[in-house]
């Protein structure tokens, strides 16, 4: 559980941290000073019931709901434990995910912070997002600060580091990534109380991050896979998109939605939920094409209503196989 904070440490990292700025160029000072600012207050917490029935609300990912369900659980029998003078278990909270894009990894490690500042793992639950770019610097000396003043930010809360395999270049060139992997490393222990790492990405390459590094795999102990979705959920997805802009799918949307996302290859690099927001955008941008030469008598519902050519043009535009030219064009990634 979250441990009581001793003044002298805030001050010890304050004096630390303000040494580093010094090292930094005048832009990054700014920008670190901005994110500390933004990162040190996180509203208020919510209740657990609140956030596990957003996670539930969630299409899909049964898998993965089932398994953070337990993590908290065991958390909770831990808190009870020790609440009851017995000794706590201790075991690791750090996470790889493992996923395609667009498979919704950002949002649980968001939601799984949240719950974990309910349970009281941790004081802030707030998420810092990073890649490579946010943690390796371009000079000696600089990869160091990077990651160090990253992890400030996160602490008392979820780091999150997306496609975590880029830390670890496949070609084995000299690279400042390895550096940012011991940093890390040394923080995780350094900080093992207040600080949760997330590492997401492909399944093979993350695969290969872990046994880049003796360390990686004793800290990363548990693994939570995000199955592409199915076109069924695909299409629930996308009514998702339109409800929240106030449109609605037609019945011929709908089965056009899902012809295109039967016949969209899958395999590492789909793009999940991203590849059915473009989808959508797409179609919004045919429907007024469709609409520009009424559009001084289109009422409510012809302005709220998409229909299946919407999303048949859609797919012709990104070069998506669709029902009318199944894989006439080659497929590209939605990005």
């Amino acid at each position: 559980m979250a441990a009581s904070r001793n003044p002298l440490d805030d001050l010890r990292e304050t004096i630390g941290h303000l040494a580093d700025q010094l090292k930094l160029p005048v832009s990054e000072r700014v920008d670190d000073l901005v994110g500390d600012l933004i990162g040190a207050r996180p509203g208020p917490a919510r209740p657990l019931s609140e956030v596990q029935a957003e996670l539930d609300a969630l299409v899909g990912l049964e898998t993965v709901k089932e398994q953070v369900r337990a993590l908290v659980a065991l958390l909770q029998v831990q808190a009870r434990r020790k609440a009851h003078g017995l000794p706590e278990v201790a075991t690791s909270q750090h996470l790889v995910f493992l996923g395609n894009p667009g498979t919704g990894k950002t949002t649980v490690a968001r939601l799984l912070a949240e719950m974990y500042r309910a349970v009281g793992l941790l004081q802030k639950g707030h998420l810092v997002e990073v890649d490579r770019s946010g943690l390796v610097g371009q000079y000696v000396g600089a990869t160091a600060i990077k990651t160090d003043r990253v992890i400030r930010r996160a602490l008392d809360g979820v780091l999150f580091i997306d496609e975590a395999y880029a830390l670890a270049p496949e070609d084995g060139r000299t690279d400042f990534g390895p550096e940012a992997i011991e940093v890390l490393l040394k923080r995780m222990e350094d900080h093992r109380h207040r600080l949760v790492v997330i590492v997401a990405g492909y399944p093979r390459l993350m695969h290969e991050f872990l046994d880049s590094n003796p360390g990686l795999r004793s800290r990363f102990a548990r693994e939570l896979t995000f199955q592409d979705y199915s076109s069924d959920e695909l299409v629930a997805i996308t009514e998702r998109f339109a409800g929240e802009n106030e449109y609605r799918l037609t019945e011929s949307a709908v089965q056009a939605l899902r012809r295109i996302f039967e016949h969209a290859p899958r395999g590492e690099g789909f793009g999940n939920a991203r590849y059915a927001r473009t989808i959508f955008e797409q179609a919004l941008n045919h429907q007024a094409v469709r609409l520009a030469s009424e559009l001084e008598h289109a009422d409510a519902e012809k302005l709220t209503s998409l229909e299946g050519s919407d999303f048949e043009a859609a797919a012709r535009a990104l070069g998506e196989p669709s029902s009318e030219y199944p894989r006439r064009r080659r497929w590209r990634r939605a990005s």
